[in-house]
């Protein structure tokens, strides 16, 4: 099999994004748009990734790792100036490279796979992928001749009357051989309006060395989308949330308003599990079978058991067990470990806590800094105070406790097996196992001082 190799283009500044973060890491779905374009392309079968920076070349450099090599366009003088720059990776090598602009997130590896496969079937020195444009303006138009072989590509700001008019694009993704890539690239000119080495001059110097290019040309002008801007940028966000949810509820997962559900790139939903409108879920989430979601909920990279359900709620980096009812207004902080048949309800907050199965804390609480046991009942307003201004210090609530309602757990303290903690308490000393434990004033009933209370207001 050919050898395979891939060049990203990500060195431009990307002014017309009008921004101070490098065109190539605005997200989309969240995650860089490069990273993106490197993702599809680790998919295939390729010997070297080659990433051409400018511009924040070290947050690109921060972003892709290692699954890249990375060469510094230091001037930068167009696309084909951009390719020549990874000729000491490259020159020595017999092959293919496939070249990619880093702001083309939503590329699939599948039509880069069909656009390898293409080249490689036509034999061809260059194949150029291609696509039909509603509104070609901006985009480099693909010249044919009678034979409809390709001849040339003409940038948009070079094109003619005639030419204009054309609406097969270059997207600006190509398959060359690689010998033939850079031998060529050595006699392309900046003789034009921008004063730039054009990577497409390429095809026109090969076509004149009789050699035969190729064309691909892709049935998604959407997927070879460009980005240029923020309104185009949106445009990506918009047709990659769609791809994603249309692959989830093909998958199986019910989706009530799939246009006003959010859901990154990287998560997984089990097959009926249910996602109600305004939800974001993101980062390295999975959802288990049969968890409904929503509505307006946030979770972002957390484990989500299977029947669980959480409602209008918040909840990260964390790990939530099987049939868990959470929410309303619940907020799930990182490091939570929330097992089976718990129950948290509405405005309470848990971080950097377990709780163990069949536990509830149904409103009103803090939970931090704990480790609750198995069928533990914590009442409304109950805290732990874990913090004393310079350390936190963790509360341990044994199986089968009872936590009486506005209950103050002052950290480091344990809570015994089958104790009860009476309301109203504020405790600092360990409670033995079975015990009940009364923290709180005796009270105290003043006759008739609401009356004085009233007339020292008046006076």
């Amino acid at each position: 099999m050919t050898k395979r190799y891939a060049v990203v283009l990500a060195a431009g500044q990307g002014t017309r994004m009008k921004s101070k973060l490098y065109k190539v890491l605005h997200p989309v779905m969240g995650k860089p748009m490069v990273q993106h374009v490197v993702n599809q392309l680790t998919k295939l079968k390729l010997e070297n990734v080659i990433t051409i920076v400018g511009f924040g070349a070290e947050k690109v450099k921060e972003q892709l790792g290692d699954v890249s090599n990375f060469v510094i366009q230091e001037e930068q003088l167009g696309t084909g100036h951009a390719v020549m720059q990874a000729e000491e990776f490259l020159k020595d090598k017999e092959g293919t490279t496939i070249v990619v602009c880093g702001d083309t997130p939503l590329l699939t590896s599948q039509t880069l796979e069909a656009l390898l496969s293409h080249h490689d079937k036509e034999g061809a020195k260059v194949t150029v992928l291609t696509a039909k444009a509603s509104d070609p303006t901006g985009y480099g138009r693909v010249i044919r001749n009678k034979y409809n072989d390709v001849e040339r590509i003409v940038e948009h700001k070079d094109a003619n009357e005639s030419e204009i008019t054309i609406d097969e694009i270059n997207t600006g993704t190509y398959c060359f051989d690689n010998q033939s890539l850079f031998k060529a690239l050595k006699q392309v000119s900046n003789n034009n309006s921008q004063g730039e080495y054009y990577l497409p001059d390429v095809i026109q110097i090969l076509k004149k060395s009789n050699e035969k290019i190729s064309a691909f040309q892709t049935k998604s002008f959407d997927e070879t989308l460009g980005v240029n801007d923020r309104v185009a940028l949106a445009q990506a966000e918009k047709l990659m949330k769609k791809r994603i949810n249309e692959d989830h509820m093909r998958n199986g997962v019910t989706l009530i308003d799939p246009d006003n559900s959010y859901i990154g790139p990287d998560v997984i939903i089990k097959q009926d599990a249910i996602i109600y409108p305004g939800c974001f879920i993101d980062g390295n989430t999975i959802i288990e079978s049969d968890a409904v979601i929503g509505p307006n909920t946030e979770i972002r990279s957390c484990e989500v058991g299977e029947n669980t359900t959480i409602r209008q709620s918040v909840a990260i980096d964390s790990k939530i067990g099987k049939r868990v009812q959470i929410g309303p207004f619940a907020h799930i902080r990182p490091q939570a470990d929330i097992g089976d048949e718990v129950k948290i309800g509405n405005f309470v907050e848990i971080k950097k806590a377990t709780l163990d199965k069949n536990s509830k804390v149904s409103h009103l609480s803090y939970i931090g800094d704990a480790e609750v046991g198995k069928g533990v009942n914590i009442g409304c307003g109950t805290i732990t105070v874990n913090y004393d201004g310079k350390n936190k210090h963790l509360t341990k609530i044994e199986d089968d406790a009872f936590i009486g309602c506005n209950s103050n757990l002052i950290a480091p303290v344990t809570i015994g097996k089958g104790s009860y903690v009476a309301a109203g308490s504020t405790i600092n000393k360990n409670v033995p196992a079975d015990a009940l434990s009364i923290a709180r004033v005796r009270q105290t009933n003043k006759e008739d001082y609401g009356k004085k209370l009233k007339k020292m207001q008046k006076d």
